[in-house]
């Protein structure tokens, strides 16, 4: 009994301890914090962030950074300076992404400072290459958060009152990818919930523009050259975007000095039920408008990989869900991305990118870069540049001559500049299949072990293929059996091996139930028994539903077969049935008739006798799509009703 006692003691303890060592653990959430220091104008900032969970394989686990600093300016370093132009409060945001770490990034919370030495003078440095641009911290991730900066630049020798549009979440995907949750304007920019009056003038300089306004009667204003490159259909530009994408936003700013830079943010939170596909390209899109009082805009498309972790060498493709009618003349896109996490610069970098079968190999085109370089001739070059190689199933991008930084080498503070990608198209080869391919890529920096990316999908809807059918029932068993049916069919868009088809077949029959013969002897009127013989025909002409349902498997592009199960109500019977009654002269059948006559009846009856059974069929022709022959067998599973079904049938 002690022994019994000491042992629930023990258990008991051990079930305690590990119970709280679980809920502990489980209560503990992954937090980051901001630190800063104050010295005099200067504001330095310093991130206190969770112990990395190395994933096995990967490449050394490491954080990446993004700021905010609560005046319109951000960073990407780990440890920022920032000297703030007025004195007051800011809120300070901050995020940090675990790149090849198994848990989920770490949340901050903001934090706001008080600044009371400031430096007017301060001059904002020029860090815009482009005069509209989007960027973001880090690639979404399933019920996640992710912050997005739209930087716009003043390109124009004036001062402007201008409009930013934001569009996100495409039409194609089901799914909401995104909700917009925060946006922090520090330039006045004002949100407007309605488009209002759109101006229909571009910048030319042919003569001064009349042009009537929402707010003023009449607004005179002075030509300024066109800039070739930039669009000038702005209704064509929104009504294309809101086609591509079910949501969007639209900002209004005033006062923007010719050169001034300005950044608008937004918190975009990415939803459970958000497009699970890891191998997918999503899209967000901006439009910047500098003069409200034109139609001239610029058009920037940011492209996102969907991700389960954080892993900045990845694969992607825009092909996720194709429809199969409209892929023959479609162009992929694929994006290998990848970052060098060495100690030292990479000199070389090889792609081992899989093709899969389907695809031609010869109509690769590379269209963007980084490290930016050309492409290589034929001939050995000193100078940087990509090569693209073939083997039987890979295409090979080589970067020759180049210098990217790896994260963890001295002095490198933007890990931005550590990471590369190609982008290239493809287009399908001339006889392809309607399957899933799968292809990823190994990741070569100069003789280092490859890395190898995530599998990159392409998918094809089911899509929907209506087909007509008819042919002839054969009944064996049925006397003076006649049977001719059409109907329809519905099944996937020329599936590969395996699919599902459903039929609604309307068929006629006509036929005649076995002569049945009935002999008696009658008394007669004056005592005698006489031979009485009764024969009875009885005809049916049916109207029949058969509603099939199959699995069909293509051996190739002319054989199929397939099995399943089908029912067949009859919606319709008119059953004929004549009697002929003949009395003979005594009880001998071969004695004279001396009385005969004859009788007719008719019944109908409606949605009876419900049959079902198993069908095997075989089609030859153009098994995937257009048309066939083929021949079916059905077993009834009650009744006597087996038969043989010959058919054409065509499938669009």
């Amino acid at each position: 009994m002690k022994t019994l006692y000491t042992t629930i003691v023990v258990f008991c303890c051990f079930f305690s301890v590990y119970a709280q060592e679980t809920i502990t653990n489980d209560s503990i959430s992954r937090i980051a914090t901001i630190k800063h220091r104050i010295e005099g104008t200067h504001v330095e900032f310093t991130p206190e962030t969770p112990t990395l969970e190395q994933i096995a394989g990967a490449p050394k686990a490491f954080y990446s950074y993004y700021w905010e600093f609560g005046d319109g300016t951000y960073s990407k370093e780990k440890n920022p300076k920032h000297t703030y132009k007025a004195t007051g409060d800011y809120d300070i945001k901050f995020w940090a992404t675990n790149n090849y770490d198994t848990g989920k990034p770490p949340t901050t919370r903001p934090k706001k400072i008080s600044i009371s030495q400031a430096d007017s003078s301060t001059l904002d440095e020029a860090s815009m290459t482009e005069d509209f641009t989007l960027q973001r911290n880090r690639e979404p991730m399933p019920n996640e958060e992710i912050a997005v900066i739209m930087s716009y630049r003043n390109y124009l020798n004036y001062t402007t009152n201008g409009k930013l549009y934001i569009f996100y979440n495409e039409q194609k995907y089901k799914a909401n990818n995104f909700e917009i949750t925060d946006v922090r304007a520090h330039h006045g920019e004002k949100q407007i919930s309605t488009e209002g009056f759109v101006y229909t003038n571009t910048i030319d300089n042919t003569e001064n523009t009349l042009l009537a306004s929402a707010e003023n009667n009449l607004l005179q204003l002075k030509s300024k050259p066109q800039d070739t490159t930039i669009k000038t259909n702005l209704p064509l530009t929104l009504e294309a975007s809101k086609l591509y994408y079910k949501d969007w936003n639209l900002f209004e700013f005033d006062n923007m000095k010719p050169n001034e830079e300005r950044n608008l943010f937004f918190t975009m939170r990415t939803p459970q039920e958000m497009l699970k596909d890891t191998s997918a390209i999503i899209s967000i899109r901006g439009v910047y408008v500098p003069d409200a009082n034109y139609d001239n805009h610029k058009v920037k498309d940011m492209e996102m990989e969907i991700v389960t972790s954080h892993d900045p060498n990845k694969m992607s493709s825009n092909g996720t869900f194709m429809n199969y009618r409209l892929v023959r003349f479609k162009t992929l896109k694929y994006k290998i991305k990848f970052q060098n996490n060495g100690e030292g610069p990479a000199r070389t970098i090889r792609l081992e990118t899989d093709i899969p079968e389907m695809l031609d190999k010869s109509t690769i085109e590379v269209k963007d870069m980084y490290p930016k370089c050309k492409i290589c001739p034929k001939e050995e070059v000193r100078y940087s540049c990509l090569d693209t190689t073939f083997t039987d199933t890979q295409a090979i991008f080589t970067f020759k001559n180049i210098y990217l930084p790896g994260s963890e080498q001295k002095n490198v503070k933007e890990y931005d500049s550590t990471k590369g990608f190609v982008k290239y198209t493809i287009k399908f080869a001339k006889d392809f299949h309607k399957k899933k391919t799968k292809s990823r890529t190994a990741i070569i920096f100069d003789k280092n072990e490859p890395i190898i990316t995530n599998y990159s999908t392409t998918r094809f809807v089911p899509g929907l293929s209506i087909g007509v059918k008819a042919g002839y029932n054969s009944f064996s068993d049925l006397k003076d059996s006649e049977s001719y049916f059409f109907g329809a069919t519905l099944s996937p868009y020329k599936s590969y091996r395996w699919y599902w088809q459903v039929e609604l077949l309307n068929s006629f029959h006509r036929y005649k139930d076995d002569t049945t013969i009935q002999e008696s002897f009658t008394d007669g009127p004056q005592g005698f028994q006489f031979l009485q013989r009764t024969t009875t025909n009885t005809s049916y002409e049916n109207i029949d539903w058969e509603i099939p349902v199959l699995i069909r498997y293509n051996i190739n592009n002319f054989i199929g077969v397939g099995a399943g199960l089908q029912g067949m109500l009859t919606i319709s019977e008119k059953a004929s049935q004549s009697q002929l009654v003949e009395n003979y002269e005594g009880t001998d059948p071969d004695a004279p008739i001396f009385e005969s006559f004859e009788t007719s009846s008719e019944n109908s009856e409606s949605f009876a006798n419900f049959k079902t059974g198993l069908l095997l069929d075989v089609t030859a022709g153009f098994a995937r799509i257009g048309p066939s022959v083929g021949a079916r067998y059905v077993i009834n599973f009650k009744e006597n009703y087996n038969y043989w079904q010959l058919y054409a049938i065509w499938k669009f």
